[in-house]
């Protein structure tokens, strides 16, 4: 489809309802937001949405959304042109923000990016990884002991979110008496995320979000100077005892790192994990299949997971280069939007998009990302705990199942879900 004019197409996609600057489109049912993704991917060139849409080239707030999938990789492999600085969430983070809280590696480029993901990648030893992995089988039969003995009715805080947050802890050496109050603070800064929020929640987030943010930043000084003091092997031992090209974490880094791995880590797997309790209910010839042979199937059955769910929705780029993606031309300034909830129904790589399939092959989906040096550090550890979670849950209670839709947050940046009813019997 040939669409000779900016002011055309934002016409056409108005009477679509595919205003994706608008925070009404967010609160639309996911089919219709995916129908509309589906129609930016029949058009020749990436659109422009947003504030200065009709100003010219640059002009306004607006962004351009890359939706296909060949786009969102190349965007992602060319971190020169289209930079993760100053910020991939919007708004981007405040300048005093970073300072006192230390920049998330999330919106670090270049040699800054490279030296702090050394240190955090030369910290996953396979010692600590193998350590890591059969921590997860641990957690994965604890929680579900507890959820057996205490017939919980919502599936989110009594295993979804369980499971990898207690995961993350252990990796990172974080001491049970800290762990109830950072939980509950996470909860408080993100119980109101989403686009559908009064003025008050609107006002209040902030404030709760700082809190959070400072309370994390303290406990982790303070592990830190223990850690540096007195190594016990875990994560935190290792990143502030490093010595990668004569640097280690400082506690300020140290706190935006735990802060990114409560959302990379613990907010994502969490959703993944709900979604997954939704699909395989709604999909029983895929559930059956599974549990006909776990282990053949497992690996594709995550993949497929993340793929139809896509915990993260969306990231943003500023282009740094004059360049040219797409079939469009980007000047420097500009900002895009790599929208992995579309790339990942993109009809030109998935048959089928939208069909739940757990032995797709290949699924080269961007759950955790398109690629190049942003990658998910811990896409590994994320397929793993799903994995010996889901083989808990489908061979120890008797037809677990969700009993109700899930409970989703109207958001323009994760995949959210609040709450989800589930049942099980005990065999």
């Amino acid at each position: 489809m040939k669409i000779p004019t900016q002011a055309t197409t934002q016409h056409m996609l108005r009477e679509q309802n595919a205003d994706l600057a608008d925070p009404s489109f967010w609160q639309l049912p996911r089919s219709e937001r995916l129908k509309a993704f589906a129609l930016l991917r029949g058009l020749d060139a990436p659109v422009r949405f947003g504030e200065g849409t009709g100003a010219g080239r640059g002009g306004g707030k607006g962004f351009y959304a890359l939706v296909k999938h060949a786009d969102v990789t190349e965007a992602s492999r060319q971190p020169r042109q289209f930079a993760s600085a100053p910020g991939v969430t919007t708004p981007e983070p405040a300048a005093w923000a970073k300072a006192v809280f230390g920049n998330s590696m999330v919106n670090m480029d270049g040699p800054e990016h490279a030296t702090m993901r050394k240190i955090v990648s030369r910290a996953f030893t396979p010692r600590l990884l193998a350590a890591a992995e059969e921590d997860i089988h641990d957690v994965a039969r604890r929680v579900v002991d507890e959820m057996i003995a205490r017939r919980p009715r919502d599936f989110v805080p009594s295993v979804a979110s369980r499971m990898p947050f207690e995961v993350i802890c252990n990796l990172m050496g974080i001491p049970e008496r800290y762990r109830p109050e950072i939980a509950d603070r996470v909860n408080h800064a993100s119980e109101n995320v989403g686009v559908n929020r009064g003025v008050r929640a609107r006002l209040r987030v902030p404030g709760r979000g700082l809190r959070a943010l400072a309370h994390m930043q303290l406990v982790m000084a303070k592990l830190a100077r223990e850690r540096r003091r007195h190594p016990t092997g875990d994560l935190i031992s290792a990143l502030v005892c490093a010595d990668i090209d004569g640097q280690a974490l400082s506690s300020r880094q140290l706190g935006a790192f735990f802060s990114l791995l409560l959302v990379a880590g613990v907010e994502t797997t969490r959703n993944a994990i709900a979604h997954g309790l939704a699909l395989l209910t709604d999909h029983p010839d895929q559930r059956a299949l599974l549990m006909s042979d776990f282990e053949r199937y497992a690996d594709g059955a995550v993949d497929e997971i993340v793929r139809h769910s896509t915990p993260i929705i969306q990231f943003r780029r500023t282009v740094t280069t004059e360049c040219v993606l797409g079939g469009r031309e980007f000047l420097p300034g500009e900002k895009v939007v790599l929208f992995y909830a579309s790339a990942n129904r993109d009809e030109a790589v998935f048959t089928d998009p939208d069909v739940f399939d757990i032995t797709r092959d290949p699924n080269p989906h961007l759950g955790y990302g398109g690629g190049g040096p942003h990658y998910c550090l811990g896409a590994h550890l994320a397929r793993q705990e799903m994995k010996a979670l889901f083989h808990e849950l489908l061979t120890r209670p008797r037809d677990l199942r969700s009993v109700g839709i899930p409970d989703l947050v109207d958001s323009n940046f994760d995949n959210r879900v609040r709450g989800l009813p589930f049942a099980f019997d005990v065999s």
